[in-house]
């Protein structure tokens, strides 16, 4: 018998998701500036996600998938592919069942995410992402091993786990937001948040925020279809650079975003650069993205309450000094 068509998640699966999660993921604080606030001339608002467990946000929907996984399955591993931040969410939830992971990561993903990855007990299998397709190098391992394949975030149990980020901030918020700005790739994390964040602020504006290049769900959300990056592109934003919108993650994006802001990797260098000086925090590339697009003005935020979103910190500390000290 076939398997039943994935489906998207509700705000009741994101509040099932976090009550299975609770135990094992940080409660990242809600954090702001008063010279960021003075900066854009209204209230800035910063969850801080690079202090989630891995350095990233993406911790929340692999242990919640892992946790789901048929037992039969489950006692024989999982395998994923990412270019680094899913690849230790999957690796250290994986560690914390007690089963094998494997994670199929690109040659040229970052020395740390792949150290990190092995760090926790993870067998990595390097690929070259311009001659070789991720997708099936790992669905073949996933057969040949019967291993349960998690996905990055095409997956409506990652989506429900990445949305218990925007409950929090609905929690600790002491005003509705007028705005909430979101990193995106392939959009499981901005999915699952705008569900959370529309259930508790209709009436709030949630916006994807993509690095220039790799603008795919900008340009899909106004053409109403999903939409490609060229093969060209290129940014320092290694952990945004999905080739198309989730098939999931899209169907709630088309429905419940208000929009995509795009910021040039300078805009995104400052925003680093303003976080770790301003806030105590170091942030990576893709995670700043929505940083950047406030402190840049690509977005509104005068006499506004902003929630921006940094999603990870997980930055090669060569390339991070290298930020701060070009300013």
């Amino acid at each position: 018998m076939p398997s039943p068509a994935p489906t998207t998640p509700n705000i009741d699966d994101i509040h099932t998701a976090a009550a299975r999660i609770a135990e094992m993921v940080v409660r990242t604080p809600l954090i702001e500036s008063p010279y960021l606030n003075d900066a854009v001339g209204g209230r800035l608002l910063i969850k801080a996600e690079p202090l989630q467990r891995t350095g990233s946000f993406k911790f929340r929907g692999a242990f919640n998938a892992i946790s789901q996984s048929y037992e039969n399955k489950r006692r024989k591993g999982v395998v994923a592919f990412s270019s680094g931040n899913h690849a230790q969410g999957v690796a250290a939830a994986a560690q914390l069942h007690d089963i094998p992971a494997v994670i199929v990561m690109p040659e040229d993903a970052p020395a740390l995410k792949v150290a990190n990855t092995r760090d926790y007990g993870a067998e990595v299998v390097l690929y070259d992402r311009i001659k070789q397709d991720r997708e099936a190098i790992a669905a073949s391992i996933a057969d040949e091993r019967c291993l349960s394949l998690i996905k990055p975030y095409d997956d409506s149990r990652i989506i429900a786990g990445q949305g218990t980020l925007g409950l929090e901030i609905a929690e600790q918020i002491d005003t509705p937001p007028d705005q909430v700005l979101c990193p995106c790739g392939g959009g499981g994390l901005i999915s699952g948040t705008a569900i959370a964040i529309k259930d508790a602020f209709p009436e709030a504006d949630v916006y994807a925020v993509e690095p220039e290049e790799f603008d795919d769900t900008a340009r899909s959300l106004r053409q109403g279809v999903r939409q490609e990056i060229y093969p060209t592109a290129s940014s320092i934003c290694d952990s945004l650079m999905p080739p198309t919108p989730g098939i999931l993650t899209f169907a709630v994006n088309l429905h419940l975003l208000a929009g995509g802001l795009v910021v040039s990797d300078d805009q995104v260098r400052e925003a680093m650069r303003q976080a770790f000086l301003r806030l105590k925090l170091v942030v990576e590339p893709g995670g700043a993205v929505a940083l950047a697009a406030a402190l840049s003005g690509v977005v509104k935020c005068y006499d506004r309450t902003t929630v921006v979103v940094c999603s990870g910190g997980n930055v090669d500390p060569i390339m991070f000094s290298a930020i701060l000290n070009a300013s």
